[in-house]
């Protein structure tokens, strides 16, 4: 009797294990792949709970400079981009030069359509030097593309209170006010609704791998955000 049942017996396991190794991987990989998987970066600043599931973060603040062609550039010209943004000055000989290779670096690595919404904005903090024709004799020497790479002056105090206030860049210890400013080697990720998420060492080459990473995970955020829009739209 036991001989007659084992084929029967051998042919269930066999097509049990067909199910583990088979069915089982192949549903839980269509399952995985009907979704969108990201990670959330994070918020940076203050933020106010107003209700459960409804909380206001903190956004960049309106702005207006002028750019390397001598044209006003304002915050209604970042408009549905994403932001990577410095400061810096032409004349520094520290930390400046290696920030501007790291973001024509950024620049270069960017250089595809799937990255068009993204936006590069290089603000002086020595605006008396560096005029409009200066800053466009920097950019042509970092071969930056004037459509992707904006860089920005303008009065002073506007600057350092926008890279204090507006982008959160730490000042030194023993200043005060905030049109004061000391150069932060800080690069500063923004989404399409001016919240800051993500600042990184822009003398570091680690620390730039970190922002490419960051800045894929934010613009898969940013397409699911336009999809539910679309879909509560329409």
């Amino acid at each position: 009797m036991s001989q007659e049942h084992k084929p029967a017996s051998r042919a269930k396991k066999i097509i049990l294990l067909l199910i583990l190794l088979v069915l089982i991987p192949g549903a839980l990989f269509l399952g995985l792949g009907s979704k969108s998987h990201y990670i959330n970066l994070p918020y940076i600043g203050e933020r106010e709970v107003n209700a459960p599931g409804d909380t206001t973060y903190f956004t960049v603040p309106p702005f207006n400079f002028i750019d390397e062609d001598g044209t006003s550039f304002t915050d209604k010209d970042v408009e549905g981009k994403v932001l990577i943004v410095d400061f810096f000055f032409t004349r520094c000989t520290s930390i400046c030069p290696k920030m501007s290779i790291q973001m024509q670096q950024l620049q270069l690595q960017l250089d595809h359509p799937q990255f068009n919404d993204v936006l590069f904005l290089s603000h002086t903090v020595d605006p008396e030097h560096d005029t409009p024709e200066v800053l466009k004799a920097y950019a042509k020497r970092l071969e930056a593309d004037p459509k992707r790479w904006k860089f920005l002056t303008g009065n002073a105090a506007d600057i350092y209170r926008q890279g204090n206030l507006g982008y959160l860049l730490s000042a030194s210890a023993d200043t005060s006010l905030a049109e004061q400013f000391v150069h932060s080697p800080q690069f500063v990720l923004v989404d399409k609704r001016h919240h800051i998420r993500g600042m990184y060492d822009g003398t570091s080459t680690d620390a730039m791998r970190d922002l490419m990473v960051d800045l894929k995970m934010l613009l898969q955020e940013e397409k699911a955000i336009a999809r539910e829009s679309a879909r509560k739209g329409s």
